[in-house]
């Protein structure tokens, strides 16, 4: 079964294509400079105006240099949202030796798998939350039924000793 951030991703056909600017210093992680354009109405020039991407790179098979193919994905983190579609052209090791990249749907298949553990976690975890406060609730019901059957009989026994 799907989840909807995957179908979704697997609908996008946006893709660009930009050189990795920044590899090696975060973990499954590359900065990718995207060309772009913008123009200046008061010189009436087109000026140079890249764009900068965190991708994710999940078997850290970039580096810097690599011309490579990124898209829009879902949230990896705070600040990246794209991956790796495939390197164009690599930089200084050929891609032979490199790990290779895994493609969408091997990234949406871990992704719902790890998806599902964690779900699973968080059902195990709950249960276990429950029984420990049944258990807690029957506690508290136990010492407070001993608490009044103690005081009643003690109020029975001075009020017969008197």
């Amino acid at each position: 079964m799907s989840s909807t951030v995957a179908k979704a991703a697997r609908r996008v056909t946006h893709e660009l294509h930009g050189v990795v600017v920044s590899a090696g210093l975060m973990d499954k992680t590359v900065k990718v400079r995207v060309g772009g354009q913008k123009w200046n109405k008061i010189v009436n020039k087109w000026f140079a105006d890249p764009k900068h991407y965190l991708v994710h790179d999940p078997n850290s098979s970039l580096r810097t240099g690599d011309v490579v193919s990124i898209a829009p994905g879902w949230p990896t983190s705070q600040h990246k949202r794209h991956y790796v579609k495939h390197i164009i052209a690599p930089f200084g090791d050929p891609i032979d030796k490199r790990p290779p990249v895994p493609t969408l749907e091997e990234l949406i298949a871990e992704r719902e798998s790890k998806k599902e553990a964690k779900d699973e976690r968080r059902t195990a975890r709950r249960q276990e939350q429950h029984e420990k406060a049944v258990e807690e609730k029957q506690r508290r019901k136990a010492k407070l039924a001993k608490k009044q059957h103690t005081p009643i009989e003690s109020t029975e026994n001075s009020s017969a000793e008197q």
